[in-house]
């Protein structure tokens, strides 16, 4: 039976024996507080609690969960750069606390460390690890260059934003599943069922966290809603307002960046009844999660810890 608290416990007795060197704190220091800001560590979960509901003990998945997670916290160090963004999980981002060149650096260092960990398995998994690590690594890099794009674009039509959000969260989701299932050497139907169930909990997810920047509640949230209307984020909710009402929605996108603005990109989005769209979307992507995980081979007991993460995931207010 898969125990949350169990698999952070493992999770957190690895983090201790990762064995990042005390010489050049400039270099690893950076790494030491991006690791200690805590987190869902969804990803990592979801490796150990694939590995364990295929039938394997999940600490034979740790150095695998341990690398994915490495290669998430090293894309959120970039992408804060890319953002310029001042705080991530309260704290400041690397680039603000040290420098950019700091940050990026300590995050090229994440992204061979992340391969060395994904890298230590027995060698019959080696090949198929490592194939998965990259491929998604690369998908991940063109998710980024998509979101980069769709900020000089007004024509961002709704199948390119799910494409790129599928690219940028869903797939390393998916990827921490299907790792979890290599090291207990799951059938390729189970490894595909557990991966499409992560890839279309990712994709409600994100469009969760579209929702929640807008329409959350500011002391749940943890920050204060509005700030993809500000910056004129490329959202399912700014794509479809385009789509169906530009002659309102275009004469606020630009100009002050202000509460009045947030103000009146919410009503059109209240008048053309978004917050329910969007939730009903978010509930086909956890339909095709449900179907998904049907096609796993796991037991009755470990698949009610899967629903029950989606339902939190779905539910989630931050």
């Amino acid at each position: 039976m898969i125990d949350t608290e169990e698999l952070m416990s493992i999770a957190e007795q690895a983090k201790d024996n990762l064995g990042l060197p005390d010489v050049l704190p400039g270099l690893y220091d950076p790494i030491r507080y991006t690791l200690g800001a805590g987190g869902k560590r969804l990803r990592l979960q979801l490796c150990l609690a694939c590995c364990e509901a295929c039938g394997v003990d999940p600490e034979e998945a740790v150095n695998q969960a341990w690398g994915i997670e490495m290669f998430h916290n090293f894309t959120l160090l970039h992408d804060d750069v890319m953002d310029r963004a001042d705080t991530r999980r309260g704290r400041p981002t690397v680039h603000k606390k040290w420098n950019e060149a700091t940050a990026i650096l300590s995050g090229d260092t994440m992204l061979t460390l992340a391969t060395q960990l994904i890298a230590r398995c027995p060698d019959d998994h080696l090949r198929a690890l490592l194939d998965l690590f990259n491929s998604t690594a690369i998908k991940i890099y063109e998710g980024q260059q998509m979101d980069m794009d769709f900020e000089q674009r007004t024509d961002v039509s709704i199948d390119e934003y799910l494409e790129m959000i599928r690219l940028k969260t869903a797939v390393l989701l998916s990827a921490a599943c299907e790792a979890g299932a290599i090291m207990a050497h799951a059938t390729d139907a189970t490894r595909r069922a557990l991966s499409r169930w992560a890839e279309n909990i990712g994709m409600a997810f994100q469009l969760q966290d579209d929702y929640l920047d807008t329409f959350g509640n500011a002391e749940t949230f943890g920050k204060t809603p509005g700030g993809d209307i500000l910056n004129d984020k490329k959202t399912w909710l700014l794509i479809t307002a385009l789509d169906e009402a530009p002659d309102l929605i275009v004469p606020l996108l630009g100009g002050e960046r202000s509460q009045a603005k947030i103000a009146a990109v919410k009503a059109i989005y209240e008048a053309l009844k978004l917050p329910a769209r969007i939730h009903e979307l978010m509930d086909r992507y956890m339909t095709l999660a449900s179907e998904a995980l049907d096609e796993a081979n796991i037991s009755p007991t470990d698949r009610s810890w899967f629903t029950g993460l989606s339902a939190s995931l779905s539910n989630r207010q931050s």
